[in-house]
């Protein structure tokens, strides 16, 4: 018969077993309610990453422009890669832009993530009598792209090649001609081609595009104050922006387009493109002016007179510039007729601007292409920071480098003059009217492209699928 003490000794040595077992799991030295609160830690990190993960999600769901966010997600393969290549044939060059995208896997937005930028230099116009020098232009730049995307992705990233104001004002056949070889040269092509992925770009594609790059780069899309783009090319200068009062939108119905600026959303914008409004063709139109028009060795009120036969290279043409004396400076002090340039330059521009873009007065204005060169080249702004000025800057800028004798710019006057008048006498906006003036945002350049190149692996099927 077992008696009570037995009973206990043996419930004693049972519990002592357990103790032993539960001390086994134990680190040496550490013990029971330590081992206890290792878990409590354990089960609160478990539940902080649980709500990052959480917070992730919803953050790309709601807000993919978010570096970090989209950094993170890529960390975690929660997005694809995607490419395309678009070739910008200005009227003063030839530029491959080529693009590399983070496509999320959340909600199939495109985040840009890297950007080839290339120049070839003269612009595709220039071959007119030529084409083969042209496709061989575009084929160097095509070379660039092919080393900066990988090969497997080749054939799923999109080429396209739009040509702008330069051909434009080239006779038809002549600019078809251009555009053959190229046809030609991307049939053979490692990249994706359309049928329709070589031709003259219409002015108010270049015009929405750019606005679309300035507002995607500037993260402004989605807001409610998008920035206004004015674009300053060669052969032409596109205003675009977003009126903000409804009762505007009347007043520019011809020239109002809606933008798809998400999946959702879509606004109405007002975009023109001005054909001959572009810097180097202002430059043929008030620089010709009273010539014949086989007349190359010309005279203008708005070049210094130390300027003689300085050769410049306009639609294929070479001309021979010289300053003309307007009889108000001496010889040891040569200047430009202020005045007589920029009433030149006004009856020329004035005509030319319709319509007349009323409210872009009322909008923070982003400018780039000419705007930016000029104002770098003459010193109104840091080369690498930018900067904003206000449109009288322009004219003061202007009329201090037009009574400066300067062998080394010699168009620089006439340029800084037309720019200011363009601003001021023909977009209607004032003197203290603020500019904001870019060449690249966050590294990225500010050019059509980038809206072109968004819009294709949106909109076509096979690239957004």
């Amino acid at each position: 018969m077992t008696s009570t003490n037995d009973v206990r000794k043996r419930r004693l040595s049972r519990d002592d077993e357990k103790t032993s077992v539960n001390a086994a799991h134990l680190r040496p030295g550490t013990s029971v309610s330590a081992n206890l609160s290792a878990g409590l830690k354990f089960s609160f990190l478990c539940l902080v990453v649980s709500v990052i993960l959480f917070l992730l999600g919803l953050g790309l769901y709601i807000d993919t422009t978010n570096p970090f966010l989209m950094h993170l997600a890529s960390k975690l393969g929660y997005d694809k890669q995607q490419y395309a290549v678009i070739v910008d044939a200005g009227s003063t060059g030839s530029r491959v832009l080529a693009y590399k995208f983070n496509r999320s896997f959340i909600d199939n937005k495109l985040i840009l993530a890297e950007e080839l930028f290339k120049e070839r230099k003269p612009g595709l116009s220039s071959f007119a009598d030529n084409p083969e020098k042209a496709a061989l232009s575009i084929k160097l730049l095509l070379d660039e792209a092919k080393a900066f995307i990988p090969k497997e992705k080749w054939s799923s990233t999109p080429l396209l090649l739009k040509a702008t104001a330069g051909l434009r004002l080239l006779p038809h056949s002549k600019a078809e001609n251009l555009l053959n070889v190229v046809r030609d040269l991307f049939t053979k092509s490692v990249f994706s081609v359309d049928i329709d992925a070589v031709e003259i770009m219409d002015g108010t594609d270049e015009g929405i595009f750019s606005w679309f790059t300035v507002n995607f780069l500037l993260g402004r899309l989605s807001k409610s104050n998008q920035a206004a783009a004015l674009d300053l090319g060669g052969g032409s200068t596109q205003v675009t922006f977003a009126p903000t009062d409804p009762e505007q939108v009347p007043l520019y119905e011809k020239y109002m387009h809606e933008v798809k600026i998400n999946v959702n959303k879509e606004i109405n914008v007002f975009t023109h493109s001005y054909l001959g409004l572009g810097l180097m063709a202002a430059r043929h139109e008030v620089f010709t002016k009273g010539y014949n028009p086989e007349e190359t060795n010309i005279e203008s009120a708005c070049v210094n007179p130390i300027i003689s036969n300085r050769t410049w290279l306009y639609n294929n043409i070479e001309y021979k510039i010289s300053g003309k004396d307007s009889g108000k400076p001496s010889q040891e002090n040569p200047v430009v007729d202020f005045d007589i340039c920029l009433d030149l330059i006004k009856s020329k521009v004035m005509p030319k601007v319709k319509p007349k873009p009323f409210s872009l007065k009322q909008h923070t204005i982003a400018a780039f292409s000419y705007y930016f060169e000029r104002a770098i080249e003459s010193g109104l702004i840091d080369p690498f920071q930018g900067g904003e000025i206000t449109v009288e800057s322009f004219r003061k800028k202007a009329l201090e480098v037009c009574q400066t004798p300067n062998d080394e710019q010699p168009f620089m006057c006439f340029d800084l003059t037309y720019i200011s008048v363009l601003l001021r006498e023909g977009f209607g906006l004032g003197d203290k009217k603020k500019i904001k003036l870019y060449k690249k945002i966050d590294g990225h350049e500010i050019s059509w492209a980038l809206g072109c190149a968004y819009n294709i692996l949106t909109s076509d099927d096979k690239y957004n699928s």
